[in-house]
Parts: structure tokens; sequence; C-alpha cells
């Protein structure tokens, strides 16, 4: 036994020369500018250079759209509504509306009317700014804060027990201290950030009123302007701004395949690679380069931004191309707003239905077809039936709303476009189930209540859960079915 051990050791040195013999290894970056890559001037094919475009599009649309949507704020000069019926403002402050958006509204995608926005985009390399959170009480509200790449990074709402008072937003460089009578602070991966403060808000004129005094505290501003009282403003005094061309129907374009690497170096000077994307930025960079230099290049990416704007980032519009089955055809991404690498996700969901709340803050789940597999039409009529005590199971609040093929709001007759905890008035069955008609014709005086009308075409339907229990979380909860009535 020993002779046969002495005998794979002799093996081993014969091949080895040595039993301690490394590989030579890549040495190990210490920062991102380290990282090796392609190195200058090598020869790239037009083939190649498409390849890592497509890539280089799907993992950076979403990102150019967020930097292109703070970019077409940037000049206003005040606070105010874009077309009237958007929030929107310049830097390092937001716009508050005073009741939910209007159905005309076409800046962002699947917008709700369960409660009442605000939105405004702070760039931090610029100056930290102040956020207002008033006293609530037992109303649900929520800030969501994203960075550029739509990441949350801060937790203010009601399920996060916030103290009402004072916020500090700050960029990743910044280096003061805390000042007085601020509560916490917030440091954001990124200097771009989106700020979107959501109250909850039902639908009757009582609360319409009282939520009043509480929007007219909600502010951000710089820190220049901090003096440790509760500022207020007017909301209701905000001008209008004109709204921009949306280059055709449905929500505006914010990502151009032929802008599109144009675009891109900003975004990616502006945000640092997460750890293990060095490579990956390194190969992009590479590439970019070299179609600064070279016509033919460049023409190559530009073609293969359109191309995988049609055959990959389209598709993924639709519902049932994004997140994971949650039962009854029915789909849900289980990570929003904690997207990290999973570019197919943040991505869909850009696309799709920009700017989710985080998991644990709101769950959102949705579907394009009924219990059969057909499309939603109107041409047809269908229900949706909760069971008794199987309503979406949440600590805040739930809706379902329907939207068009756009996944925007139709105008209809009663100006209604969802119903949910907001609704006073819903009608429950005699067995305590609670069923929902969506259709384009009224199903009945008797149940316009539970009506949610239909446009005539294609359409989606969009449950909102905003501070689930781990039923939902965990996916022991199910949608019920979308049936259509024979």
């Amino acid at each position: 036994m020993l002779k046969r051990g002495r005998i794979a050791v002799a093996i081993v040195l014969a091949f080895t020369g040595s039993p301690t013999v490394q590989a030579q290894q890549v040495p190990t970056a210490r920062l991102a500018s380290e990282v090796p890559g392609t190195p200058p001037e090598t020869v790239m094919t037009k083939d190649y250079v498409a390849a890592v475009g497509r890539v280089a599009y799907i993992w950076g649309w979403p990102l150019v759209n967020n930097l292109n949507r703070s970019l077409g704020t940037k000049d206003l000069p005040e606070p105010g509504r874009i077309g009237g019926v958007v929030p929107a403002s310049p830097p390092n402050q937001i716009s508050m509306l005073t009741d939910y958006i209007d159905s005309a509204e076409n800046f962002v995608t699947c917008p709700n009317q369960d409660t009442v926005y605000g939105a405004g985009f702070m760039r931090l390399d610029v100056t930290p700014v102040v956020v207002q959170v008033p006293d609530f009480g037992g109303r649900f509200y929520t800030y969501q804060m994203t960075d550029a790449r739509t990441d949350s990074f801060a937790s203010i709402g009601k399920q996060h027990h916030t103290k009402p008072g004072f916020y500090l937003l700050v960029g990743p460089h910044w280096k003061g201290a805390k000042p007085a009578g601020i509560n916490a602070v917030y440091r954001s991966p990124t200097d771009l950030v989106a700020v979107f403060p959501r109250v909850f808000q039902d639908d009757t004129p009582e609360d319409k009123a009282a939520i009043q005094p509480l929007l007219k505290q909600i502010m951000v501003y710089p820190l220049s302007q901090y003096t440790g009282k509760m500022q207020t403003k007017n909301w209701k005094d905000t001008p209008s701004f004109p709204s921009p061309d949306a280059g055709g129907a449905g929500e505006v374009k914010w990502v151009l395949p032929e802008k599109f690497f144009d675009e891109l170096p900003a975004v990616m000077k502006m945000i640092p690679p997460l750890p293990g994307e060095e490579a990956l930025y390194g190969m992009i960079d590479s590439v970019l380069s070299a179609s600064s230099k070279d016509p033919q290049l460049k023409a190559a990416l530009i073609q293969a931004a359109a191309a995988t704007e049609t055959e990959v980032i389209t598709p993924l519009f639709e519902f049932h191309n994004n997140g994971r089955p949650a039962g009854q055809g029915w789909t849900s991404p289980t990570n929003g707003a904690r997207w990290g690498t999973d570019y197919l996700s943040r991505t869909a969901t850009a696309k799709s239905n920009m700017y989710d709340n985080a998991p644990e803050e709101t769950r959102y789940i949705y579907t394009d077809f009924d219990s059969s597999g057909q499309r939603l039409s109107g041409a047809n009529r269908y229900t949706v039936t909760f069971p008794k005590g199987q309503l979406p199971p949440v600590n805040g609040f739930w809706s379902l709303t329907l939207y068009n093929s756009a996944h925007l709001f139709e105008a209809n007759r009663l100006n209604r476009f969802s119903l949910g905890t907001k609704s006073r008035t819903l009608k429950y069955n005699p067995d305590g189930s609670l069923t929902l008609y969506f259709q384009n014709d009224s199903p009945g005086a008797d149940k316009e209540t539970n009506w949610v009308p239909a446009p005539k075409e294609a359409f989606s339907l969009y449950i909102r859960a905003y501070w689930p229990k781990p039923a939902i979380l965990d996916g022991s909860w199910t949608p019920p079915p979308v049936t259509r009535a024979e």
C-alpha cells in the first residue's frame, strides 16, 4: 500500500514538477478600473459588436429610461403638473397632486387610482435633500425612493413605522454630519434618485377633503432650505406645463434605439458597476470605444438596438412575460425594486409598469388572460370572485385595476378604473364572497357598484397589494380566476 502511494506521488510530480506549483492567475483587481478587458485597438467584427450591443441594450434599457425621464423635468421653473395631470418638478424638489391621477396621464404606464401621487428627481451630487414626513395617523402611505437602477434604498412609510419629521437623502460621496433635528440619513448608491410619495385615499368626498392638510406637508427641498420646522405648500396652486410628445399612442417613448448608444455612456459614468459587473462594463466600454471610431461599427450597434427593441423589449410589455406564475393565469415579479443583477425582470418592469415598490411594501400581480387562457377583450364579459375571507391579505390596502392595451386608463362614463379597499359602496354576495365585473357594457344597475368598464379592445387586470401579509409574499394566497361569462 505504501509503495503504491509513492508511485502516485511520483506520477503527480512528473506532471507538475513540484507539489507546490500553482497555476498563473489573472491578478485580482482592487478597483473596477483595474478589471482587465479587451485591449484597446483590438479588431472587432460587426457581428461581435452587434452581439454585445444586444446585451448592452437589454441591460441598459431601464437605466436610460430612468435618466431620460429625469432629464424631461430638469428645466421646469418650479413644481407643477405636466399636461395638468402628472406631478413634476425641477431637480431636488417634488410636486404633489391633490387627488387621484387623471385618466389622461401617459407619462408612465400603470398609474393607480388608490393613492395621491407625488414625484420628483434628485441630483444628490448637487446637494443633499430633506424629505418631510407629516403625521399621517392611521392613514396608509409610502415614500418610494429609487436609485438610478430603479432599486429602492430607503424605507419610509406606514409599514416601516416611520416617525413624522425630517429625513435626509445623500449621495454616495457625501461626507457631512447629520444636522440637528434630522431623524435619519439615507445614502443612495447613485447621485440620481427618484422620489415618489403615495398616500392612500378612499373614493369619498369626505376623505378627499381630509387628506388635503397632510398633502400640504409633503415636501422635498435642498438641505440649505432646512429650518427644523415643517414647511407647507398648497399644491392646488401649482402651474401646468406642456406635455412631451408621446410619439404615437401609449406611453411617452423614453428610449429610442437610434439614440440609445449615444446616451448609454452617460449612464455608465453616472452608475458604478455592482460587484461582479466590472467585466460587463469593460466589455460594453470596449465596444462603445471601437464604434466611436468606426462608422460601420456604430451602424451595427444601432441596427442591434432596433432589432433588440422589436424582438426582446417589446414582448416584455405583455404581463404574461413578466415575473413568475402566481396561479390562475396571473404572474408577479417577486423582487420588485430589488433587481440587483436580475436584468430581465428589471427591464420587463421598466417596459410594462415602471417603478415598482419593494415586495414587502407592495406586491403587483397581473394577467392578460382569462381562466381558459384567452386574451382579455372588451368583446367579452368577465367576473373575478373573491371567496368569503379570501380578499387579498394585506395590512395596508388592495385594489384591482383595469388597463387598456397601452397599460393606461381608458376614459369611461363612470370615470372608474379600479375597485378595492378605497371603494366604500361595494356589494357582497349573500355567501360573503365579492364579485367584480369587467366588461364594456353595464352588468345591470344592481351590479354597477362592482363594475369597472372595459374598452372594446384588449385589456389587462392588475392587483395591487400594499403592505402584503405573508400569504401573498410566500405565494400561499392565490388570486382568483378571471372567468368569462357565457
